[in-house]
């Protein structure tokens, strides 16, 4: 872990990382550098961190955790949880279904309102921030749902990959129909039931919102403001603590009905890439199966990992989003998947405390 935090730190523009590893029920957690420079301020267990597109895993949980208890089919035609007919909601073909959203494969546009995809294709830019502020200022679900009669499907559905957070939050309406409760907090009640989590949440209290980690987008060296507020935030909008996420990374590991349906594979695109509830399924000769989401905001990237291989969870995030942010948080996880097949393969006993990792 310290040999992939010091590979991450000595990226461009990256100056702070967080790491959190559950391995065989072991935990570890490690933080490193500055979240502002020069102010020795290194993140902690109670530093809030704003986790991404990675909330899109907890929506599937949920919805998996809805078919498990018979709340609702894949299958079910998401119209029928809708206010109103949406007719432009389906083509020749039928509608569109539970399974197409949590699969990216309904062909919906990847953000509504339709404007925050055009200023996102210049993500880079310094102005890209202050642009979704101001895109998201006023968005209401009524707005949501006036955009979604603009909405056109090309099909076909179910077999072409097309990330679209739009429909991520269209299930997390689903499931306020299905329950008859607000998605926060089905969120939260689940978490903290089944997780033991009681620091991750869509909206930060002022007492909460102190301990968020500032953030840094693109190569503008002045930090930026946090991710506007979704309309229901199942897409891009929790934030949480390394503490947290480590018991998310155990719920993943561990053998709950709903992480098991959670983890089926829907829709196969390549051999090594199928999907399941919002989870991108791998495969290697390293890790074997395994269960990936990458996390992005204008001011923090992350990555998680679910490898049934090695009963091994991987949680890494800095606070800095950017062209290369990605990929160096891929390259920084090397040492760790290394270690792990390292001792797997000679059979050494596993380390009871972090700095043995």
């Amino acid at each position: 872990m310290d040999r992939a935090a010091s590979s991450l730190l000595k990226e461009k523009l990256l100056h702070a990382t967080s790491i959190a590893v559950v391995y065989q029920d072991k935990e570890f957690i490690l933080h490193r550098g500055e979240l502002e420079l020069g102010k020795a301020d290194t993140p902690d267990d109670t530093t809030i961190y704003e986790i991404g597109s990675v909330s899109k895993t907890f929506a599937g949980l949920l919805m998996a955790n809805a078919v498990r208890e018979g709340k609702a089919s894949l299958d079910d035609p998401v119209q029928q949880y809708l206010p109103s007919a949406y007719p432009n909601l389906q083509i020749e073909q039928g509608p569109i279904r539970l399974r197409h959203l949590v699969t990216h494969t309904s062909t919906m546009p990847g953000m509504l309102p339709l404007s925050v995809n055009t200023i996102l294709k210049d993500f880079t830019a310094h102005g890209t921030p202050a642009k979704l502020n101001a895109a998201y200022a006023h968005y209401s679900r009524e707005r949501f749902w006036q955009d979604l009669h603009t909405v056109h499907i090309k099909g076909p559905l179910g077999k072409d990959y097309a990330y679209s957070s739009a429909g991520t939050e269209l299930v997390a309406h689903t499931l306020e129909k299905i329950y008859g409760e607000p998605y926060e907090s089905l969120l939260a009640t689940f978490l903290a039931r089944e997780a033991g989590m009681h620091n991750t949440q869509l909206r930060l209290t002022d007492k909460d919102a102190a301990r968020l980690a500032p953030g840094y987008h693109s190569d503008n060296p002045i930090a930026t403001t946090p991710m506007p507020q979704l309309p229901w935030g199942a897409a891009g909008n929790v934030k949480s603590t390394m503490p947290d996420m480590a018991k998310y990374l155990r719920l993943q590991l561990g053998a709950h009905p709903a992480v098991r349906e959670s983890h089926l594979p829907l829709v196969r695109f390549q051999d090594d890439f199928s999907i399941a509830y919002f989870w991108n399924i791998g495969k290697t000769q390293q890790l074997g199966t395994h269960y990936v989401h990458h996390g992005g905001v204008p001011r923090a990237q992350s990555y998680i990992y679910i490898v049934p291989k090695y009963q091994l969870g991987v949680f890494i995030i800095t606070n800095q989003s950017g062209n290369d942010t990605a990929d160096a948080l891929e390259r920084a996880l090397a040492p760790i998947f290394d270690a792990v097949e390292s001792m797997h393969g000679e059979g050494r006993q596993i380390p009871t405390s972090q700095s043995q990792i």
